[in-house]
């Protein structure tokens, strides 16, 4: 994923704490077919501050961590065994074993927030990266066309997933998958999480579906064409080819069938847009621009609320939620269930706006109408927390003042909007901050 990641809290595959390849443009080839060595494992590093006040990141934590790293991975194997690893397996993968300590750095490392939701649209949903995913599903049009008659999802999201994730398999990540989780299992601040990320993985390669010399990825254990945690792939991925393998590494059949699988499991409906481009009326009431209040696509229609693009909804009957990814100045779309469905894979709504906008876009549409407001600033980690604070001392309850702009905090900030005068879009900007100040 990229150097910069909107989605708190864990997603459906990626770690959402995992910031290693989703912009990324250039990486490795893709790899040999099989039968190759196993990768090798990184070397320790000491265990370094990493800045975070959780005990299990302090410095003497961490050294007492590594130096029981052996005994720590020994105690899993009865977690492991009963998950299907086999004895002569868990052996073999667990010997040598050794802490990536670096990791612990990128664990804590928390992306700073600098781009807007339109820079990072834009970012992502490149000419470049359009062409290529044209070429991808013509080069694989027979995969595509069987993902869509099979799961009735829609390929040109599953490629778009595909694109944003590895750039179409050009970088997927180069930690070794087994010891990246082995490491994250053991020390540090996520080991219950991780504990059952590590038994995937070994499961994946004891059970003969990727070699372990092809099960990298990044530093939180997402691998693959489209980015699973071991997790994930254990309850989501499939043998698309037939060949006896879920091989989401190598094989784009499983791959692209295994994304479908996982959008279909997330409640993707056949038939059905992700969502549309809108405009509002004059004088519109942006208390609702709220994910929970969700209308068919007729009542939105009934309140002024039209299709950017002038034409008409094509499913009357469908039901959408407003959302303002830059306020009330820029692009407004209305959301179906198709979606949250793409929020299943990550829960971040850029994320699943550039997926869906991707998409679109190698289909042969157009870019978004409304522009991206180009004064909209956004607020940096430390002013988002003093937002919240400012917010919680006027009465309103933004939840904790951690800098995480979640629903609380929008209702908090769309309540204060109203006390004041401005227009209710429930936006944190510069704006509001600045209203809080004065």
């Amino acid at each position: 994923m990229a150097a910069f990641v909107l989605a708190i809290g864990l997603g459906g595959c990626a770690f959402s704490e995992d910031v290693t390849g989703t912009v990324a443009t250039s990486g490795p080839p893709p790899m040999p077919a099989r039968a190759a060595p196993p990768p090798p494992r990184i070397a320790s590093a000491p265990a370094q501050p990493t800045g975070s006040s959780h005990p299990d990141m302090q410095p003497a934590a961490l050294r007492a961590a590594e130096a029981n790293f052996s005994r720590c991975i020994a105690s899993l194997e009865p977690k492991a065994r009963q998950a299907g690893v086999s004895a002569a397996g868990f052996r073999r993968l667990t010997a040598g074993l050794t802490p990536d300590m670096s990791i612990m750095k990128k664990l804590e490392t928390q992306p700073e927030f600098s781009r807007t939701p339109g820079e990072y649209v834009e970012m992502l949903v490149s000419e470049t990266r359009i062409q290529k995913g044209r070429q991808a599903m013509a080069e694989n049009a027979a995969v595509f066309q069987a993902v869509e008659r099979t799961y009735g999802v829609d390929p040109y999201v599953v490629a778009a997933i595909w694109g944003i994730e590895t750039n179409y398999g050009g970088a997927r990540g180069s930690y070794p998958v087994i010891q990246a989780t082995a490491t994250l299992a053991c020390v540090g601040r996520r080991q219950a999480y991780f504990r059952d990320e590590f038994v995937a993985a070994l499961r994946i390669v004891d059970r003969g579906d990727i070699p372990e010399s092809h099960l990298r990825g990044s530093w939180a254990g997402a691998f693959g064409l489209t980015q699973f945690m071991p997790t994930a792939f254990q309850r989501d991925a499939i043998d698309f080819d037939g060949d006896g393998h879920r091989n989401v590494v190598d094989s784009v059949a499983d791959a692209m069938g295994s994304t479908a699988n996982k959008l279909k499991r997330g409640g993707w409906k056949p038939g059905m847009s992700w969502g549309y481009e809108v405009v509002a009326p004059r004088n519109f009431d942006y208390l609702l621009a709220d994910k929970s209040i969700r209308k068919p696509l007729r009542e939105w229609a009934a309140l002024g609320v039209t299709r950017a693009s002038g034409q008409a909804f094509p499913n009357g009957e469908a039901t959408a939620y407003l959302l303002l990814p830059s306020g009330a100045n820029g692009p407004a779309f209305l959301m179906t269930d198709n979606f949250r469905a793409i929020l299943s894979y990550n829960p971040a709504d850029a994320y699943a706006l550039a997926i869906g906008h991707l998409a679109d876009r190698i289909r042969g549409g157009g870019p978004f109408v409304t522009p991206w407001p180009e004064d909209m600033r956004m607020l940096s980690r430390a002013e988002r927390s003093e937002l919240q604070q400012r917010l919680a001392s006027r009465g309103f309850d933004p939840g904790s003042a951690d800098g995480t702009m979640g629903q609380k905090t929008r209702i908090a900030v769309r309540e204060f909007q109203v006390s004041v005068g401005m227009l209710p879009d429930g936006h944190p900007t510069g704006d509001v901050l600045d209203r809080l100040r004065n």
